[in-house]
């Protein structure tokens, strides 16, 4: 038994809201959903499993329509998909009662149940959200009774991992006798057991934390046991550019540095630019100026001016740049706490109004 393995898509998402590629962000997550359904055609999957959250909010009935419409194409592939946190079960949720096409089971209770499917089978055990924090260990008591559906394949189809959202005991999970266990909620992908158990991640990254390489999981279930591997198919990554300066660079080095390190990654990705190091005293970063090189979500200068306090001192006897210097130096403390204080005091007396 073949399958596809995916979590966390949260359409309708708009990333990075207010950023020139958010809007773009957003339609990108619906396409690269819809191209699982495609590859789970091209491979001849047996079963899509959707474990929590494939809508970041409520879906509307609009939406489930497109969705069972396009699920409805799959032909004889099988989807599994449970409500997340995200998209939980409201009591007016579409969800509810949604006339699914005769290939879709949607975990519509609350409680661990399992659905069986003869033609390939395999029995499929899950619940749905009602709450955004469900804080009970839902799958503590997920023992199989194997001679319900002797010799047929089982999966657990699961959502949580935290203290507010479904806790999981991961040796009992992992010892209970599942032939794959198939996690959402954790948007970074992690296999476990050998491959019996993984969280497939997010399909698209939706944070700038989301850091790393996303996609789908695909795995097969035989005789010989369970077999997976985690496709990288995300349009675009969040990526954290480190740039270490020295007091020789001027602004002009850094932006040559940082729009280098953008075209070898791609231009297409997010970044996150984290400036390091020692820059010359007379050194301005215009901060603007960087985020006009690409995608960039954040900048963060943690660059320290090279100061020559000894020099500084004598240029500035007579006023309190010198005499904080002074009144510093022969303070009897620690080294490193004596350096810090010249620096951040004399950083800020130093700059103000400059």
């Amino acid at each position: 038994m073949k399958f596809i393995h995916i979590a966390d898509v949260h359409l309708g998402v708009e990333p990075d809201r207010g950023k020139p590629w958010a809007l773009r962000r957003k339609e990108e997550i619906f396409e690269t959903f819809y191209s699982i359904l495609d590859i789970a055609i091209e491979e001849a999957v047996d079963l899509i499993l959707i474990a929590g959250d494939l809508f970041h909010r409520q879906p509307l009935k609009r939406e489930l329509k497109e969705l069972n419409y396009r699920f409805e194409s799959l032909g004889n592939i099988k989807v599994v998909m449970m409500a997340g946190n995200h998209d939980y079960l409201k009591p007016d949720s579409f969800y509810r009662g949604f006339p699914w096409s005769d290939n879709v089971f949607f975990f519509e209770a609350t409680e661990l149940a399992g659905h069986y499917f003869d033609d390939i089978r395999t029995c499929v055990y899950g619940l749905s959200y009602d709450h955004f924090e469900v804080p009970l260990p839902k799958y503590d008591q997920a023992a199989l009774d194997l001679a319900t559906y002797g010799g047929c394949h089982h999966i657990l189809l699961a959502h949580g991992g935290d203290l507010k959202h479904i806790p999981l005991n991961m040796k009992q999970l992992v010892a209970s006798g599942f032939d794959y266990v198939a996690l959402g909620h954790i948007h970074k992908p992690q296999i476990f057991a050998g491959g019996k158990m993984a969280y497939a991640g997010a399909l698209e990254p939706i944070d700038k934390n989301d850091e790393g390489v996303h996609g789908y999981i695909i795995g097969e279930c035989s005789a010989k046991g369970t077999f997976i591997r985690l496709v990288p198919h995300a349009l675009r990554e969040y990526i954290t550019l480190n740039i270490e300066v020295n007091p020789e660079m001027t602004f002009g080095h850094v932006i040559d540095m940082i729009s280098q390190k953008i075209r070898e990654h791609g231009e297409n990705h997010i970044y996150k630019v984290h400036i390091i190091g020692m820059k010359d005293e007379d050194i301005r970063y215009n901060i603007d100026d960087i985020y006009k090189l690409g995608n960039i979500i954040a900048v963060d200068d943690e660059t320290v001016y090279n100061y020559d306090f000894e020099k500084l001192y004598y240029a500035n006897k007579n006023n309190m740049i010198g005499k904080y210097i002074d009144r510093v130096m022969k303070m009897d403390i620690h080294e490193e706490i004596k350096m810090k204080a010249l620096y951040y005091g004399v950083h800020s007396l130093y700059h103000t109004g400059r």
